[in-house]
């Protein structure tokens, strides 16, 4: 089966890109200032405020959803929208798609489908009597997945290795993936028939989790009279390219990050895996984004340094889906994001931020 995709800016790419690998993701420090894209801090902040601006024409007042969904674009990181029907899942990942000039796929999920159908395959060229790869929707800057819970696990798994290393390894051949890479997935969190539940270490490739929730009285009557008889997308034009992407990408790795923040990121990263009601707690692989989205914040914020409130504003959405609860925490009705709430009330918050790296 071929999965449906949809295509705006310019061509997919099916082949090998100028993609970037898991070492180039790694955290680069810097002093304060320090831009080797040669971007100041305010051209970034206003980039990002008219991509906010743009896909806030769509997902009418969630402003704290669309942030969430800059800060894993920054982070170089996936993003997991998980709520239920027809509050905007796929409005908000068709948004972005489109308010970056890039190369960008839409994968829907269903129970037939196979890793192939996501990663592509090799198919036999009679004429040079060779294989040939021919790359499936997974090769693009933003790749929307919807309903990713309607895939088998087996399906679901071919997504792992492009989601960490940016690459794709078919028949013993690896395919770079071009940067920016973006997987946006959605999924319903209440209807169970038919669905595969995530497996921990799919969950934990995800760098944030967003639940965007109904709308306020207000909003939901500006939806109605703006977007009843036309539909928001239509008029999205791309306030930005690839190019300019990432290069912010690289403006923000370099954003400043005290040894005293580092230690507090890692310190509330150890304390989910000493709670009772957790049989799980956070991975490094967490701490590593924790730091990526609180550089992140900053940059939305216009500075070119983290603060303990930049930590805090990302740790909920980076940690609760990652942490998985004993039998006796979820029947008392707890949830991962009360604790990584109580944890930032407990974990100490370094007071000197200034010092030197």
């Amino acid at each position: 089966m071929t999965p449906e995709t949809s295509s705006s800016g310019s061509a997919t790419s099916t082949a090998s890109g100028s993609g970037t690998t898991h070492g180039s993701r790694a955290d680069h420090l810097a002093t304060p200032g320090e831009s080797p894209a040669g971007l100041p801090i305010e051209r970034v902040h206003d980039t990002l405020r008219k991509i906010a601006e743009n896909v806030e024409n769509v997902l009418v007042g969630k402003r704290e959803v669309v942030r969430l969904t800059l800060v894993t674009l920054l982070a170089e990181g996936h993003l997991l929208v998980e709520d239920v029907p027809g509050v905007g899942k796929t409005s908000l990942a068709k948004a972005l798609a489109r308010s970056v000039d890039c190369t960008t796929n839409r994968i829907q999920f269903t129970p037939d489908m196979l890793p192939g159908d996501v990663t592509g395959v090799s198919v036999y060229n009679r004429r040079s009597e060779t294989f040939e790869f021919r790359g499936g929707p997974v090769f693009a800057n933003i790749v929307v997945g919807d309903e990713i819970n309607r895939a088998s696990p087996k399906t679901q798994s071919a997504l792992l290795e492009c989601m960490e290393e940016n690459q794709v390894t078919v028949d013993g051949h690896s395919y770079s993936l071009e940067s920016p890479f973006m997987v946006i997935a959605t999924q319903n969190p209440i209807e169970l028939e038919g669905t595969y539940a995530l497996p921990e270490a799919q969950r934990d490739r995800f760098t944030c989790r967003v639940s965007i929730g109904y709308p306020d009285k207000q909003a939901e009557l500006a939806m109605v009279d703006e977007h009843a008889s036309t539909d928001p997308l239509d008029g999205l034009s791309p306030v930005t390219d690839a190019t300019e992407v990432t290069e912010l990408l690289a403006t923000v790795r370099r954003i400043h990050v005290t040894t005293e923040l580092r230690r507090y990121a890692i310190e509330l990263v150890t304390a989910t895996r000493e709670l009772a009601e957790l049989r799980l707690g956070a991975s490094p692989r967490a701490t590593l984004q924790l730091l990526r989205a609180a550089r992140a914040q900053a940059a939305l914020n216009g500075r070119d340094f983290v603060t303990p409130d930049d930590v805090q504003a990302v740790a909920v959405p980076v940690l609760a889906h990652r942490l998985v609860l004993t039998g006796e925490a979820r029947a008392s009705r707890q949830n991962g994001s009360d604790l990584v709430r109580q944890l930032l009330g407990r974990v100490p918050v370094p007071r000197d931020t200034d010092s030197a790296l």
